[in-house]
């Protein structure tokens, strides 16, 4: 009895019970971070299947390698007689001793553990997850607030973008009734004096010819100041194209034209709108038989610029970035990527925004310096500009047309039939001109552009089948 009162008093000062199964300690290891210690068993199922646990307790991280025998408390135990451990281990309930007890109440004596673990990382995991909604809640807040400051910065530099073409718009409308008064007021200053001259009999022929010619001057004068002032408007106008077209168009959003029946204006939708409708749709006697082509960026000139999803080739100001093609036009030429060998065929191509073009079929295996119209195996017809010309074009042999120049060319290949008719396109189609064709090749859409018309640009209508 005396012997057990003793080791009463050691356990008071020294603690000789594992904190997991509340037994003496079987192979005790002390945790090198905190210095606690437990059985060995005990320890080592409490942290089965992680890499990492805390300390049962304090909470301290510890991984395996942290585990270190503890000889001195083991040394200690071992001093204690056999009996005595079994009689202090039966005072409270008939257990086995030393490890197979650690590990056959593991269960029992873990139980507290686990589930102030569990309480534990459950706590931790509701901390967690409230901090991310806070942050969640903090960055959309910030993220509105600095949506609307873009918003308005938007906003303004477009309402300066605007008021900048109004006032222009504005002024150039002033200064054009400023001419036009001019004018009138000069011709109703000759009027008054030829009416005021007719009792002068005898100096009226020449003050006529002087006067008439006076007029003449005046009127040439107001034709070219207006000239001028629309040629300025117009190349606004384009290079207002060219920037929305060709230098934004990555940057900024596509804009669905309001209304997919009425033509949409150039400076009013970006080349993705366009694509959605650039043009009205097909809708002439040949829609059964119209197709969806689409232009090749493999048989495009360098100088050419392809836009609205391949539908509309624009001249540009500067060498484009298309992948390398051994088949690339050398010329200002583009080519669909559509061929067709049997049946009938129809598209339409806006051609009002150029002032020098050539739309035509072709033989795939034209040459990369070969002309539309110019080989055996090419057709087309051709308006040049600055001749105010148009002509029908095959194995470079040119027929006057004496025509207009159209504002919407249909094309209509007839493969039976082996013939090829260009059509001018307004209320009603105008058959311009129809070549019979001698060949049993697929034959391509193919386009020609002038070059030195600055964002001259032809556009591919959509299709719209009966």
């Amino acid at each position: 009895m005396a012997v057990v009162i003793e080791l009463e008093r050691l356990q008071g000062v020294l603690e000789l019970q594992c904190s997991c199964c509340l037994q003496l300690f079987a192979e005790p290891v002390r945790l090198t971070g905190c210095g606690h210690s437990f059985c060995r068993g005990c320890i080592l199922q409490y942290r089965a299947g992680r890499l990492r646990a805390p300390c049962p307790l304090c909470r301290s991280g510890f991984e395996l390698q942290h585990l270190r025998p503890n000889r001195e408390l083991a040394a200690l135990l071992s001093l204690i007689p056999r009996e005595l451990k079994e009689k202090l281990e039966t005072q409270e309930e008939p257990e086995p001793y030393g490890a197979a007890a650690c590990i056959d109440r593991s269960s029992a004596g873990r139980r507290p553990a686990e589930k102030e673990e569990e309480i534990w990382e459950s706590s931790k995991q509701q901390e967690i997850t409230a901090e991310t909604i806070h942050l969640l809640r903090k960055d959309l807040s910030k993220t509105k607030e600095y949506t609307s400051q873009i918003k308005s910065q938007i906003t303004k530099d477009f309402c300066c973008m605007k008021e900048y073409v109004e006032r222009q718009e504005r002024n150039t409308l002033v200064f054009i009734e400023q001419e036009q008064k001019a004018a009138q007021q000069k011709i109703e200053e000759i009027i008054h004096q030829l009416t005021d001259i007719k009792a002068q009999p005898s100096d009226l022929s020449e003050r006529q010819r002087y006067e008439g010619s006076a007029l003449t001057i005046n009127k040439i004068t107001i034709v070219e100041k207006l000239n001028v002032v629309k040629s300025a408007v117009e190349d606004l106008k384009r290079k207002l194209e060219t920037l929305l077209l060709e230098n934004y168009a990555q940057q900024l959003p596509p804009v669905q034209p309001p209304d997919s029946h009425q033509e949409p204006s150039v400076s009013a939708s970006s080349p993705e709108s366009a694509a959605g409708s650039p043009e009205p749709a097909i809708s002439s006697q040949f829609s059964q038989w119209a197709e969806d082509v689409t232009l090749d960026p493999r048989r495009v000139h360098e100088r050419l610029a392809l836009t609205a999803q391949n539908r509309r080739v624009m001249v540009s100001s500067h060498l484009t970035t298309y992948q390398p093609s051994p088949r690339r036009f050398c010329i200002s030429q583009v080519m669909c990527s559509q061929g067709f060998s049997t049946g009938c065929h129809y598209w339409e191509v806006i051609t009002k925004d150029s002032d020098g073009w050539a739309v035509g079929v072709a033989h795939e295996m034209i040459g990369k310096r070969d002309k539309l119209g110019r080989t055996e195996h090419s057709w087309c017809v051709e308006w040049l500009g600055p001749k105010k010309q148009l002509s029908a074009w095959h194995k470079d042999q040119e027929t006057l047309l004496h025509k207009d120049k159209p504002l919407k060319v249909g094309v209509f290949l007839e493969l039976q039939k082996k013939t090829v008719s260009f059509y001018s396109i307004a209320d009603k189609e105008m058959l311009l001109h129809t070549f019979e064709i001698s060949t049993s090749d697929p034959l391509y859409p193919a386009f020609w552009l002038y070059t030195l018309e600055r964002n001259g640009s032809l556009t591919i209508s959509q299709p719209n089948r009966r």
